[in-house]
Parts: structure tokens; sequence; C-alpha cells
């Protein structure tokens, strides 16, 4: 059973993104659930650096499992804050705990309109194959 919080927006690519509470101009980025169960496990990922920028539908980074490598996409547009250095030694972490531990990286909104284009978790759960 694949698990879909309804606190996230997310993609058709798989990626979710997470509104910072206390820093609403900021949000996490990460794989869903049902991305790295259709990845394997997961042994290497290539993030942006802090300071650089990504785009809205853009390729970010890339994701290597014992399957296959495949592209990570943007969310949004905005400014990379942070990378998720604990992926470097523990890369599993995105299969054991997409939604927490597993995060790939946080980044400063630099469009709130996008948030628009996101997917809410009834949306994404319905584009899903039925299992």
């Amino acid at each position: 059973m694949t698990t879909i919080p309804d606190d996230l927006r997310y993609t058709s690519d798989h990626e979710w993104l997470r509104r910072d509470e206390a820093n609403p101009d900021e949000a996490v980025i990460g794989i869903t659930d049902f991305a790295q169960d259709q990845l394997g496990d997961v042994v290497y990922l290539d993030l942006p650096a802090p300071g650089d920028e990504i785009s809205a539908g853009d390729r970010f980074g890339e994701i290597e499992s014992v399957k296959t490598v495949s592209d990570l996409y943007a969310p949004i547009s905005g400014e990379v804050l942070a990378a998720n250095g604990e992926l470097e030694e523990q890369p599993e972490l995105v299969n054991d705990s997409p939604y927490d531990e597993g995060w790939l990286i946080r980044v400063r909104i630099a469009d709130e309109s996008e948030l628009d284009d996101l997917l809410d978790a009834d949306a994404y759960g319905a584009q899903l194959p039925a299992s």
C-alpha cells in the first residue's frame, strides 16, 4: 500500500513538496513512496549544491538504484538552500523514510503561483496505477 500524506503537494513525476510552516517561503522536496518502491534500493543521488537555481519542470539531479538511474524534476522554481547530506552515506534513507529522513533538497520558493500547478494527495493518488 503506497503512502500518500495529505499535507504534501505532488508532481506527476513522483516528487513531493512540503512547505515549511516556520518559513513559508521555503519548501522541502523529495520523492514519493511510490517512486522509491518502483526504483528499488537507492544506492546514489546526485543533488544540486546550495546556491544553485532550479526551475519548475526541469531536471535538478538524478537518483540511482540497483535497477536504474532516473532524473529528478523540480516541482517549483527557486534557490537551493540545502541538500540532504545524510544521503551521501545513507542513500537508503530515501527507501526507508521517503517523506522524512529521506528528503532531497530545501529550496527558497521563487514563484508562489507555481504551487497551484502541483497535485494534492487525492489527485496524485488517482494518477497512480491501480495496485
